[in-house]
């Protein structure tokens, strides 16, 4: 909502005698954000209903908002590419190769840079673009509608607002929408489906939880039992991987440091991936005692898992296969970073959906709680991995080898589709370890 809002704001410094003036820019950001709240609300009335009238009516309506938040996703994810593009192309230079680049480059010449960036394209395409000037490639995008959009919705003190925060603001409408997605698709797969009271134990259970548990309903006791030593040794990594934040930001914006700060980052990353798979091995051996229910339902946290994780998936892959074949580099960190990445988050992703479904099966497992260190120390780093792809992985120049390899408008438009799905991967392990972290370690009543 906040996002919508900024862009909405955008459209009162327009003029409107130019052709910039257009009623679809406030149209659109104020029908989404009306569109975000309404649909939060109706969420958060209706999730747990169980819809038994006009059910065909109700299918077609969910199904209606679930491609609704697709498109919201789509729209939004083609728009902040375009913009990123667009930004890091150099506005005074007749060169389609991003400004970082050029700056890393210019003892080399331009001539070397041209070779390396724009020769692959073809001899016409690299005349083409030595002889036309800005004005000219300004125009040229302009025909697509492209460059005057831009110009437009990104200038002035909103527009400048918008720009700086849109790189914080735009995955968490990707996040939302996909969140909303899986709730109303749960929803809709639930129509005409409920549970009845099917004897008169089940009944009297019923009856017992209602009544005792709308008189305790206010108490919640935490139990922080074995998980100090996890929770400290996280708190331990979270700091240094901040440090290294830092230390990644200030020597970034130094040209002759931009090698040592990657460096650095990739270094931080590997260290910090290697250390929770091998937690994550460890608290798959330690909670296999647990006693396991099959029938426990976690359908709405597995499809979210799953689908954020084919975004870790495919960037990691795509780094992978830029680390393998960019020969000419000593890329073998970022090639260990990317496959250490994939096998950490699929044994993570295995462990939350093994674990989610197990529970204390006696008293000395409860008071024992095994694992419950690890799966403490996982979630104070999974909010560090959090925190390093939302500030660091996102940039552009934190990635060069494979910048280079797919050069920069493919790997834009990769790391704008991939980065979002990544950051809600940790975001919502985070929260699934935090669930596991409650509920594992406790025995069941027969009243739950």
């Amino acid at each position: 909502m906040i996002y919508s809002g900024l862009e909405f704001g955008q459209f009162f410094e327009l003029e409107v005698a130019s052709h910039c003036y257009n009623i679809l820019y406030a149209l659109t950001p104020s029908s989404r954000m009306a569109f975000t709240f309404i649909q939060l609300y109706f969420i958060f009335l209706n999730s747990r209903m169980a819809i038994s009238k006009y059910r065909t009516l109700a299918r077609f309506g969910l199904m209606h908002m679930i491609a609704t938040n697709m498109c919201v996703w789509l729209h939004v994810l083609v728009q902040e590419t375009k913009h990123e593009i667009l930004t890091i192309i150099t506005p005074n230079t007749t060169n389609l190769i991003p400004a970082f680049v050029i700056e890393a480059h210019q003892a080399d010449g331009l001539q070397s840079l041209e070779q390396d960036y724009i020769s692959p394209l073809g001899e016409d395409f690299v005349e083409h673009v030595n002889n036309t000037h800005h004005h000219r490639m300004a125009r040229s995008i302009d025909m697509h509608g492209i460059y005057i959009s831009h110009g437009c919705r990104r200038l002035n003190i909103m527009g400048e607002l918008v720009q700086n925060a849109s790189p914080f603001l735009f995955p968490c409408t990707i996040e939302y929408s996909l969140i909303c997605a899986a709730i109303l698709y749960v929803m809709w797969k639930n129509i005409g489906q409920f549970r009845q009271v099917t004897n008169a134990m089940d009944s009297a259970s019923l009856n017992h939880a209602l009544v005792h548990g709308s008189r305790h309903r206010h108490y919640y006791q935490v139990d922080c039992a074995k998980a100090n030593k996890g929770l400290f040794t996280g708190i331990m990594v979270l700091v240094l991987s901040i440090i290294c934040l830092i230390i990644f930001f200030v020597l970034i914006n130094k040209p002759q440091y931009k090698y040592l700060a990657i460096l650095e980052a990739h270094i931080a990353e590997l260290v910090l991936y290697l250390l929770t798979t091998l937690a994550v091995v460890i608290a798959l051996v330690q909670v296999r005692e647990l006693k396991y229910n099959p029938h426990q339902i976690m359908e709405l946290d597995s499809i979210l898992l799953v689908v954020a994780q084919s975004g870790l998936y495919l960037f990691t892959m795509f780094s992978v296969i830029g680390g393998h074949f960019t020969i000419d580099q000593n890329t073998i960190l970022v090639l260990l970073t990317a496959l250490v990445c994939l096998i950490q988050g699929t044994f993570q992703t295995i462990f939350i959906l093994d674990a989610s479904r197990r529970c204390a099966g006696n008293s000395d497992q409860a008071h024992r709680k095994p694992g419950r260190e690890m799966v403490t120390f996982l979630l104070v780093c999974n909010f560090a991995m959090w925190a390093i792809n939302t500030l660091e992985t996102r940039r552009a120049d934190s990635n060069p080898v494979q910048m280079e390899f797919y050069g920069f408008w493919a790997w834009t438009i990769i790391a704008h589709v991939t980065t979002p799905l990544t950051i809600f991967f940790r975001f919502h392990s985070t929260v699934c370890l935090c669930d596991i972290w409650k509920r594992t370690y406790k025995v069941k009543s027969e009243y739950i």
